[in-house]
């Protein structure tokens, strides 16, 4: 008798594992469009938002006011490219609409698509820098030993808090070639 009471035991054990197993399946599936509407309602993980370029010029201009934008860039790691800012920083003023680039040289002796992720520090100031034009958006494919300078229109909304005086955008520059086709 107590041979068939733990073989069910052990039949309904399994049971409950394996609706554990295809529950944590489903969340692992959920959890980058979950993470995805937590940064879009709460301003965190420095992600950008696009904006019109016409939506872009209808902004009020403060002129009364600045804004240090800073640029960074990064490259994951082992990755062989030149990639830095054409500039370290630009004083903004709020509402205004401004173009910079960075440069990027594939140096790893053979053809590669890269994507460069965008981050933004501190976080809430990412729900006021909006981009109407950024390599960012769409990956980017190098010859080898092929350069090129890429370029990026934002702008830094009105709205932006008034104790935010720096503003870091940030790009980590990721090899997807192999992912790309």
């Amino acid at each position: 008798m107590q041979g068939k009471e733990l073989s069910k035991s052990n039949t309904k054990l399994i049971g409950k594992l394996g609706i554990v197993v295809i529950a944590m399946f489903g969340f692992g599936f959920a959890m980058v469009p979950l993470y995805n509407v937590f940064c879009d309602v709460t301003g965190l993980n420095g992600k950008t938002g696009r904006i019109a370029a016409q939506e872009a010029a209808a902004e009020t201009v403060d002129k009364h006011r600045t804004v240090t934008v800073e640029f960074v860039t990064n490259l994951n790691q082992g990755l062989n490219l030149e990639f830095r800012p054409a500039r370290e920083s630009l004083r903004v003023h709020p509402g205004a609409l401004y173009t910079t680039s960075f440069y990027a040289r594939n140096k790893t002796g053979h053809d590669m698509i890269g994507q460069a992720i965008p981050s933004v520090a501190p976080g809430l100031a990412a729900l006021h820098l909006k981009k109407t034009e950024c390599f960012c958006f769409r990956r980017q494919p190098f010859k080898t030993g092929q350069g090129r300078a890429m370029p990026v229109t934002f702008i830094i909304d009105s709205e932006l808090p008034k104790d935010i005086k720096t503003v870091t955008l940030s790009y980590t520059f990721f090899d997807v070639t192999k992912t790309a086709g």
